[in-house]
């Protein structure tokens, strides 16, 4: 058995636990028009929170197979193009095609929400990114399912 497979597998599953209780907490607040400032500044929050819960999958991920996480400008996005890399025999890749937009949408927003200091959310953009963290929601668990099995074949 090797246990660093194993204590990925615990994070990942962790990870997993958080992003589920993320979407429970973005379904509690419905996402329209005419929402509140401070309403839409929590779904924001949210929001980037989501888009953290995966990247602390990936970078996870990224330390155990490769042993690294690039520190330059832009390694978050490359981090992302990682994850969607079929490494095999070394590891498959984690992530598809179908899930990259939407991730990259979060992604994005995260990088505003988290160095714009004066940022008034507006309802219309905020809109374009949690329809993407819902498209997410459906394909977010099988493929992170498909990488977990192929943990459970190396443990």
């Amino acid at each position: 058995m090797n246990d660093k497979f194993l204590v990925l597998k615990g994070h990942i599953r962790r990870d997993m636990q958080a992003i589920q209780q993320i979407y429970d907490e973005l379904a509690q607040r419905p996402l329209e028009l005419e929402t509140k400032q401070d309403t839409l500044i929590v779904i924001a929050y949210h929001l980037h929170n989501l888009y953290n819960a995966f990247e602390n999958i990936f970078k996870n991920i990224a330390i155990t197979f490769e042993n690294s996480v690039d520190s330059s400008a832009g390694w978050h996005s490359q981090l992302l193009e990682r994850m969607q890399l079929d490494l095999l025999p070394l590891r498959p890749a984690v992530i598809d095609q179908t899930a990259v937009p939407a991730l990259d949408e979060l992604r994005r927003f995260r990088h505003v929400f988290r160095h714009a200091y004066l940022l008034r959310l507006e309802a219309r953009r905020l809109q374009l990114v949690w329809e993407s963290a819902i498209n997410l929601r459906m394909w977010y668990t099988p493929q992170l399912e498909k990488f977990i099995q192929f943990l459970d074949n190396l443990i």
